[in-house]
């Protein structure tokens, strides 16, 4: 039995707060290393691998729930968390509860202690520590399926020490460009790192120039390259309907149907179940739709370029369908996702409300706003969460019947999530990467 080192999730909580703190080590010999030790756990089950810039999430949300609705235990494991840190780690949709968390802290404790004898730097980072968790919960639980997103990148992400039963790559566009590289290309490369010798990969809507590459690393491994584009002849009428919003999320219903039959030989799936999978799946935070004392609130997280044109279709559908500009409220993290968000922002808003997460990177007041066109004619104006939040029920701006939309980074949409939930701070927003 492993000697505990904490007797309550909090104590918990500030000692993996204390990892997060150390930051992030961007490499995979640490986490080749940890799960060696634990007994490779990520050995026990098959596991689908997804990369991407945008839509892993969706798209493992999707395929989570197609498997689920075929009658298999599932495993998913994505990040960040929205309001709690469990939200990573789910089997069949339950997220892992605090006393569990506990428990594999304890455990996983000890062994990273003993790793980092050798050296500080093989210490586990929070990323690693987590991903190790989710390897051991659904080795216990006996899961059917793991469906694992990356944290960044591929190549050197610390779920890539899985060996995936088939490699999925959702879209590739600039973001991360000072890890990844500053071009499609190197990006690509990096993502591209996912694709195991001899087992399928899938491809969503890629750039050429990018598709390029992934078909090129494809080659060298013996991998069989399937794209959505090939397979339902690029016609955006053949990809599949999903309940969520957003011409994008078809891309992403149509890589997880692509998925889905691609694996039925192992995985057999009756095409309602495919349907109703994609029909009933929930994703939090991706053009989400509340209704907060007579206004409607959206919230959307488009953090990055290819989410900004996203979220722009978005935008423009709603104008035109309601005739009405919505309040926007708005914070990133970094000024090159601001440079990008905010003059996309700035066309549709008949309101810009500043918000700054609360997170160390959060880009400041004075920075977002000078991307704002100087010509937008709209009100600007700073604010916290908790001020338009604050408390469940209540919404302190606009007037009844107004539309508001949420966007820019997902921690932003936490925050906005848990204020929307819960009277009390749930404070696990410290627990992010």
């Amino acid at each position: 039995m492993p000697i505990t080192h904490f007797s309550n999730y909090l104590e918990a909580k500030d000692y993996l707060y204390g990892l997060r703190c150390r930051g992030a080590k961007y490499g995979i010999e640490r986490m080749q290393r940890f799960v060696k030790v634990i007994g490779h756990p990520e050995r026990k089950f098959p596991v689908i691998h997804v990369a991407g810039t945008n839509g892993k999430g969706s798209t493992c949300a999707m395929l989570e729930s197609i498997y689920r609705q075929g009658g298999y235990k599932t495993g998913l494991f994505t990040s960040p968390h929205l309001v709690f840190q469990g939200e990573r780690i789910q089997v069949n949709r339950q997220v892992l509860n605090h006393s569990l968390i506990l428990q594999y802290t304890n455990e996983l404790k000890e062994i990273a202690d003993n790793l980092a004898k050798k050296s500080s730097d093989s210490h586990p980072t929070f990323f690693e520590f987590m991903t190790a968790m989710a390897f051991l919960h659904f080795q216990r639980e006996s899961i059917d399926i793991g469906i694992f997103e990356t944290g960044l990148g591929g190549r050197l992400d610390s779920t890539n020490v899985v060996d995936p039963e088939i490699s999925v790559i959702t879209s590739i566009s600039l973001d991360h460009v000072n890890i990844l590289g500053d071009t499609i290309e190197k990006i690509a490369k990096e993502k591209g790192g996912i694709i195991k010798d001899k087992k399928p990969v899938v491809l969503g809507q890629l750039p050429c120039e990018a598709e390029k590459v992934i078909r090129e690393i494809a080659e060298v491994r013996g991998s069989t390259v399937y794209s959505i584009r090939e397979y339902f002849n690029n016609d955006l009428t053949d990809y599949p309907q999903t309940n969520l919003h957003g011409i994008y999320q078809r891309y992403n219903a149509a890589i997880s149907m692509l998925v889905s039959n691609l694996l039925q030989e192992k995985f057999r799936l009756a095409a309602n179940q495919i349907e109703k999978g994609l029909k009933t799946v929930k994703w939090s935070g991706r053009w989400e739709e509340y209704y907060i004392d007579s206004k409607t609130l959206i919230l959307d997280s488009s953090h990055n370029p290819e989410g900004a044109t996203m979220l722009a279709g978005n935008l423009e559908d709603l104008v035109h369908k309601t005739r009405l500009k919505p309040i926007i409220l708005a914070g990133t993290l970094g000024e090159f996702r601001a440079k990008v968000l905010l003059p996309i922002i700035a066309r549709y808003a008949q309101e810009i409300i500043l918000l700054r997460p609360n997170q160390p990177r959060a880009c400041p007041f004075e920075i977002m706003e000078k991307y704002i066109p100087k010509d937008y004619a709209g009100k600007i104006r700073h604010a916290e969460v908790k001020t338009i939040f604050p408390y469940p029920g209540l919404c302190r701006v606009g007037e009844k019947g107004d539309i508001l939309v949420a966007t820019g980074t997902i921690y932003l949409i936490g925050e906005i999530l848990e204020a929307l939930n819960y009277d009390f701070p749930v404070e696990e927003q410290s627990l992010q990467d």
